[in-house]
């Protein structure tokens, strides 16, 4: 992290009070661990405060070891926080003093379903049966007829009409993924939570199975949280993207807030490729920075002025995306000059590494029809809304 105010947005260490539309209610859940000598204890999840929108699809996005999984487990009844409250529907659901009463209710009697990353299905079941199972264990009293109703509406839902008699062994790795969708969708949960779901499936049938899970699960209407590494796959199906860190959130937002506007350089280079360009700002037209790629406009410059103390300049790293940049053909001298050092043909774009001419590489991502080559003189402008700016602080 880098010197400078706490931007983290407001509630990720405070009380929550549930506001308008929230389903899901987290206030100050901390879930922790035992090492595997039984000594140290690890915090998964540390003071996490949260509200999750009615209807919308929110992704937990963040690291190995971020403490995203835990905070789903917790959600579902899996794990036991330590510490906080968390409601569901309006009604507390887990709560442990200070901050409650001492509530726990069981994970069946939550009214939330869950989808695996291997999907759990039953192997000796069929389909059908996999499917009723998840009536079977929400505790709802269905006459067989309604059951068979219910299941074979799940199974239209998710476009497997005529799978009802096969096992699952027989079925593609994504046709197991929509069974589990079905079942858990099949109890008519008010929150599903879906745990890295698609990350056993091979790159192609991944973005296929992710497109028809989001389509199923906003046809249906269901409040959804679900686990993800992948900031692909947190930014096209989260309406909203919860960033963790070491068990904290960072931040909250929508994928394209998250993108443009970053709390931190930590997060800005989590989501996506990052250049950290060192530039000076002048406190007294604090809105852009003079950078190696000329003057660029940033966003916040209450942050650098609360860093100038007395200077009158202030050193900070800005943040240009590597799409935010142009590739000039031209040799003239400008101070953003330098030569091609690296080439990445991806077909839909490229991606080169340029070195300036004062031994800083920066990526730009272009759809320049005629491939640059290694070596070839170039210049850079920058082309993008105001970035952000943070100062830079003395170790750095």
């Amino acid at each position: 992290m880098t010197s400078g105010p706490d931007t983290r947005p407001p509630g990720t260490g405070g009380r929550a009070h549930a506001g308008p539309g929230a389903v899901v209610v987290l206030d100050g859940v901390t879930v922790t661990y035992h090492d595997d000598d039984d000594e140290d204890v690890v915090h998964a999840v540390q003071e996490a405060t949260l509200q999750i929108r009615a209807g919308a699809i929110t992704s937990l996005l963040g690291p190995s070891g971020c403490g995203k999984t835990s905070l789903l487990r917790a959600i579902a009844g899996l794990e036991r926080p330590r510490a906080g409250t968390i409601s569901i529907g309006g009604a507390v659901v887990s709560s442990v003093p200070p901050r409650g009463a001492g509530v726990w209710v069981h994970p069946e009697r939550r009214s939330v379903g869950m989808v695996f990353q291997d999907g759990a299905l039953f192997p000796h079941l069929t389909v059908a049966q996999n499917v009723s199972f998840g009536l079977r264990s929400s505790g709802r009293k269905l006459s067989r007829a309604q059951r068979a109703e219910r299941v074979a509406d799940m199974l239209a839902l998710v476009d497997l009409t005529g799978f009802a008699d096969r096992l699952p062994g027989t079925l593609s790795g994504g046709q197991q993924q929509r069974v589990a969708l079905a079942r858990s969708l099949a109890p008519q949960p008010s929150v599903l939570l879906l745990d890295e779901p698609f990350s056993a499936l091979d790159a192609a049938l991944r973005i296929q199975v992710r497109a028809e899970v989001a389509r199923i699960v906003r046809d249906v209407g269901v409040t959804t949280i679900f686990v993800t590494h992948d900031q692909d796959e947190a930014f096209v199906l989260g309406d909203e993207v919860v960033v963790l860190r070491d068990g904290h959130v960072e931040q909250v937002g929508t994928p394209d807030a998250i993108y443009r506007h970053p709390n931190t350089p930590w997060i800005a280079g989590f989501v996506g490729e990052a250049n950290f360009l060192r530039g000076t700002v002048d406190i007294a037209s604090p809105h852009h920075a003079d950078t190696p790629l000329g003057a660029v406009p940033i966003t916040h410059p209450e942050r650098v002025r609360a860093a100038a103390d007395v200077d009158i300049a202030v050193a900070v790293d800005v943040l240009v995306r590597p799409e935010q940049i142009v590739i000039d053909r031209g040799t003239d001298d400008s101070h953003a000059s330098g030569h091609v050092s690296a080439v990445e043909y991806y077909g839909h774009d490229v991606r080169y590494e340029v070195e300036l001419d004062d031994g800083s590489v920066v990526a730009a991502r272009t759809q320049v029809p005629d491939l640059l080559h290694d070596g070839q003189r170039v210049r850079l402008v920058f082309d993008g809304h105001p970035v952000e700016a943070w100062p830079v602080g003395p170790a750095d």
